[in-house]
């Protein structure tokens, strides 16, 4: 799985005019399940997400996880993470899950970090989703799991 991360000091996503997710500071994920993916990358993806230190302590550094500062998660999916754009100006996206396994893998994303974190927000799967954030720093990280 791929995922971009960013610190926020607040995010949203909305789909038809209707916030459907929202957060104030904490992390937005923009998530994408990649062929050949399966529930322990999620996992994997999850843990890191949860242990990470982007958040600042008392002297500034970068100490902090989103569950040492009860910060939010948005998690987004965003099959455009496994764009291929070597061959040419259009980007391919052949490298990304099928529609049906992707979804299968952000609903067990979703599903576990609900389980270990209190404050968990999403997008909608296959969604035409507007996303807006303040991002916090910034600070962003992409990862691959």
């Amino acid at each position: 799985m791929k995922a971009v991360v960013q610190r926020v000091r607040r995010a949203s996503v909305t789909v038809d005019g209707e916030v459907i997710g929202e957060i104030g500071p904490g992390l937005l994920v923009l998530v994408c399940a990649e062929q050949g993916d399966a529930e322990a990358n999620a996992d994997r993806l999850l843990a890191k997400l949860l242990k990470l230190r982007i958040f600042g302590d008392e002297s500034g550094k970068m100490n902090r996880s989103v569950q040492d500062v009860a910060g939010g998660l948005l998690l987004v999916s965003q099959f455009t993470l496994a764009a291929d754009v070597t061959g040419g100006n259009r980007p391919s996206f052949t490298g990304a899950a099928a529609p049906a396994e992707g979804r299968r893998l952000y609903d067990h994303l979703v599903a576990r970090a609900r389980l270990a974190h209190p404050v968990v927000q999403t997008g909608r799967f296959a969604a035409d989703m507007q996303v807006a954030l303040i991002n916090d720093g910034p600070v962003t990280i992409p990862m691959a799991f």
